[in-house]
């Protein structure tokens, strides 16, 4: 793993972790009939505090982008899981809150398992598949669950709803980065002019909206606790699951190494969620009220203010 790569990705981990909890910040006082609408982004583009958030999610990801032009993605998804920490220590510093015994652990977990999966794994290119079918099956997949889960979201009672959001939001991530991988492949090999006459930057693009409105409505609903773990669990995974099933990435795949992989997730996995459910992660600006309102409102998939 080269320096580069990873001071790149630990950089966009770091502003796409203080960016997340400015953007909950402000997105738990939006109006509960804005949910899962793209009028939720014109309201909440009027508030400093967002566009800051926003601000700092577009460097996480301009950064991120081109460490993902020096890396596999295999390599740099996991440390982009990494953005939790950084975001409890912003959030731990607005609440006062001491990392304690839970926090300490999740995280030993989380950076243990992303040492466990990159040592193991040793993530290296090799020759991307060029069967079109094998892409679209893997998108269609990803893709495809973020809908499902989005459509269940919405009918969803309670708690489930915002973390289903995260998840789909996550798969749209992991998709995005993949796709970002190819959109830098493309302008290396041809320039401008091979990089939109390709469908890659466009799909960016589409997923990066969709993702946005899928997390903006996770945290008008509900503390951030409940959402942002299953956002940063699911994107590693499926940026992985891309990259190993059509950029070419390879992983070693004899037993032990398999078995310290498949620790490694686990432990991201589990590191995730008790940061995420820490006290020091912020809660609903609105009490937990909200969600019970929010979860009652929806009915046929519609929202009432």
């Amino acid at each position: 793993m080269s320096v580069l790569v990873l001071v790149l990705a630990v950089g966009a981990a770091c502003c796409l972790g203080f960016g997340f909890v400015l953007q909950q910040n402000v997105a738990r006082h939006a109006p509960l009939g804005d949910f899962l609408s793209p009028r939720l982004l014109l309201d909440l583009v009027r508030v400093p505090r967002w566009l800051a958030g926003i601000g700092l999610m577009a460097c996480g990801m301009a950064l991120g982008a081109i460490a993902l032009g020096h890396g596999e993605v295999s390599l740099v998804e996991p440390l982009l899981a990494t953005n939790l920490l950084f975001a409890l220590g912003l959030s731990r510093h607005q609440t006062k809150q001491p990392l304690g015994r839970q926090g300490w652990a999740g995280l030993a977990l989380l950076a243990g398992g992303v040492t466990a999966f990159i040592v193991a794994g040793e993530p290296r290119g090799g020759r991307a598949v060029t069967d079109p079918t094998r892409h679209w099956l893997i998108i269609g997949v990803m893709v495809g669950g973020a809908l499902l889960m989005t459509a269940y979201a919405k009918r969803s009672r309670l708690y489930a709803g915002p973390a289903l959001l995260a998840v789909a939001a996550g798969l749209l991530y992991g998709v995005q980065d993949a796709l970002t991988r190819v959109s830098g492949q493309r302008f290396s090999a041809g320039g401008f002019d091979a990089l939109v006459t390709g469908w890659q930057p466009y799909g960016v693009l589409a997923l990066g909206v969709a993702g946005l409105v899928l997390v903006q409505s996770a945290f008008e609903t509900a503390p951030l606790r409940m959402s942002l773990p299953a956002l940063t669990a699911a994107q590693p995974l499926a940026g992985i699951a891309c990259g190993v099933g059509f950029l070419g990435d390879r992983l070693r795949t004899d037993a032990g190494a398999l078995a310290w992989e498949a620790a490694g997730l686990a432990a991201i996995v589990a590191g995730v969620v008790l940061l995420g459910l820490h006290p020091a992660m912020p809660g609903a600006g609105r009490g937990p009220e909200r969600v019970l309102v929010a979860s009652a409102a929806v009915r046929g998939g519609r929202w009432r203010r």
